[in-house]
């Protein structure tokens, strides 16, 4: 039974080009269009997708689920993911869990009631457990979050290494007092395990003791930077720099840092995580941990297109690099 490939290879083109004449897509020169509908005919093939529309039991919608799309950073992956699914005829819907566990399970309903025909969860608040389940209903594809038993496509970067990156960096410079800052929890388990592993690793490294009170859980937002350079100045013992979860949380800390007379980073030293544009607007300028964005949404993007055009793609992990970025606050 011929497939998708078959028509490309004889058609002369790209599977691409043979998935966005299959969706109608507009911008496709009526040569190549008439060459992959030649090759189908001769193949006698046809597209499952096409098939499951007739039956209404496709919407060409795809969702995207997010913590909280007023973050730069996930605004910017839904944009990249949106231009790969417009691409491919579909359209693209945005789903805001706000880190609600049954909100997230809403959103995974529309799997079950053909709402959706794939879902990226670029977030996970509910354990696999709980999610895998609705995996019998359409494909799923993590991206930007890692699970070891998930037996599902996963677009990641190394969480490890960057933190470790930022950390050393820290200590390279003279600190031993880092305070750290994390949108989870400061566990093994869970999210953002990965970093908070990587910040204990080079900290052991340096002979340097963790210290509790300088670990600030569930920090997301610029108003939480605020309120954590709130509860440093409040320390006795305070730090000299701190390695945040995201350049939102660093931002509203050089706020805060500035507003309260201290000088960065000469008195504090900050790094962020992301590499968002705001990191070399402010002032001094950032330095960060840089995570490939807009690659990590085009490939989320394009492994859904692939799932939802065979169903027999073998599960992969797909993992993308981080660096460090120097600036000007450490």
């Amino acid at each position: 039974m011929a497939n998708i490939l078959d028509v490309a290879r004889l058609a002369g083109v790209s599977k691409t080009t043979v998935s966005r004449v299959i969706n109608n897509y507009p911008h496709i020169s009526a040569d190549k269009r008439e060459l992959v509908l030649q090759a189908m005919e001769e193949l006698e093939y046809t597209p499952n997708l096409s098939a499951r529309r007739l039956r209404g039991q496709v919407t060409t919608t795809i969702a995207v689920v997010v913590p909280r799309i007023v973050n730069p950073f996930f605004s910017y992956l839904v944009d990249s993911i949106e231009k790969v699914g417009y691409r491919n005829g579909y359209q693209t819907l945005i789903c805001q869990t706000n880190e609600d566990k049954e909100r997230e399970l809403t959103y995974l309903n529309l799997l079950k009631t053909k709402q959706a025909d794939g879902i990226i969860m670029a977030s996970i608040e509910n354990d696999w457990e709980v999610i895998e389940p609705y995996t019998e209903f359409g494909p799923i594809v993590l991206c930007n979050e890692y699970v070891s038993n998930a037996k599902i496509p996963m677009i990641r970067l190394d969480q490890f290494k960057g933190t470790y990156l930022g950390i050393k960096h820290l200590i390279e410079r003279g600190h031993r007092k880092i305070a750290y800052c994390t949108g989870g929890l400061f566990t093994e388990f869970g999210k953002d395990k990965d970093r908070n592993l990587g910040y204990q690793k080079a900290l052991e490294e340096a002979g340097i003791q963790v210290n509790p009170n300088w670990i600030l859980v569930n920090q997301h937002t610029i108003e939480d930077g605020k309120r954590v350079m709130k509860l440093l100045l409040e320390m006795k013992d305070r730090p000299t720099a701190v390695f945040t979860g995201s350049d939102e949380i660093a931002g509203g800390l050089m706020m805060a840092a500035k507003k309260e007379g201290l000088s960065i980073p000469r008195d504090l030293a900050i790094i962020g995580f992301d590499d968002q544009p705001l990191a070399e607007m402010l002032n001094p300028a950032l330095t960060t941990i840089r995570q490939p964005i807009e690659q990590m949404g085009r490939k989320a993007g394009e492994v859904l297109m692939e799932m939802l055009d065979n169903s027999d793609v073998e599960p992969a992990t797909y993992e993308l690099p981080v660096e460090l970025v120097v600036r000007e606050s450490t």
